[in-house]
């Protein structure tokens, strides 16, 4: 008969138990090791023990031993183990890959906002980021255009308790639009901005059925241009409808867009 052998391991030193977390599809985790973030797409026995793949924002996907206290669940280490028959529901996620808060309510605006260049724009950051944006108390309004932003920005007000987002088109060296975002950069600003003339070429073409958005030639009002080219009516509204239509996740953006709204996000949300 075996005796009892007691641990004598002083507590301080004692790996404090956590979670085992079914595995279910769409459940978002990061790997300890790597911090590399994703859902979960599927588990797999291998020779080597059981692995988890895990899909990115970007339709990336990576493997990964499920190996004890691999993992981060909201922030928090847990293990990660292969659900079982008859396993609980799985999560869903809203259109930006976050997970899902069933039943939540959405938060009191903050005084801080996110301000973008026109209602297309906010049309889309709605889309995609209006169940986070509720649930942070983010407001998003559209500017129509960037002219006038030094003197909104100081009619804002900006601060530590009210940060102000700015999403740009176009915002490339040497543009109009990067000389007005050096004016009101700051420490309670944050202008970014994506490469593309509109945030229709932020769509991705497969997501739209095209193979890539035209090039329109300079002094060509450009979607008008674009409706031209791809042989579609010239009504610029019921154009972006029909884009707009095709958008159901972040997976029909373009990364560059995504990072960027992501980052405005995080700005005016998270504290110093």
């Amino acid at each position: 008969m075996r005796s009892y052998q007691p641990d004598l391991t002083p507590p301080w030193k004692r790996s404090a138990p956590v979670p085992e977390v079914p595995a279910e599809p769409d459940l978002v985790v990061e790997e300890v090791a790597t911090g590399y973030c994703g859902a979960v797409i599927r588990c797999e026995k291998t020779a080597q023990g059981p692995t988890v793949t895990l899909e990115d924002r970007f339709g990336k996907h990576r493997v990964f031993p499920m190996e004890p206290r691999g993992f981060l669940l909201e922030g928090k280490v847990v293990t990660l183990v292969r659900p079982g028959p008859g396993g609980p529901a799985r999560p869903t996620r809203t259109a930006s890959g976050s997970v899902a808060v069933p039943g939540a309510r959405a938060r009191v605006a903050r005084a801080g906002r996110i301000y973008v260049e026109g209602r297309h724009d906010a049309e889309l950051v709605e889309r995609v980021w209006g169940d986070d944006l509720r649930i942070e108390g983010v407001v998003v309004e559209y500017l129509e255009g960037v002219d006038d932003l030094p003197a909104i920005v100081g009619e804002f007000g900006p601060g530590p308790d009210a940060r102000l987002g700015v999403l740009v088109d176009h915002l490339v060296p040497g543009s109009k639009e990067s000389r007005i975002a050096a004016q009101v950069t700051g420490d309670h600003v944050l202008v970014v901005g994506h490469p593309y003339i509109d945030v229709w070429e932020a769509v991705k073409p497969s997501s739209v059925g095209i193979d890539a958005w035209p090039v329109v030639p300079r002094g060509q009002d450009w979607k008008t241009g674009v409706c031209r080219a791809l042989g579609w009516p010239e009504n610029t509204g019921a154009a972006w409808q029909h884009i707009l239509s095709k958008v159901r996740s972040y997976k029909d953006l373009e990364p560059q867009l995504l990072g960027r709204v992501e980052e405005l996000i995080d700005f005016v949300t998270l504290p110093d």
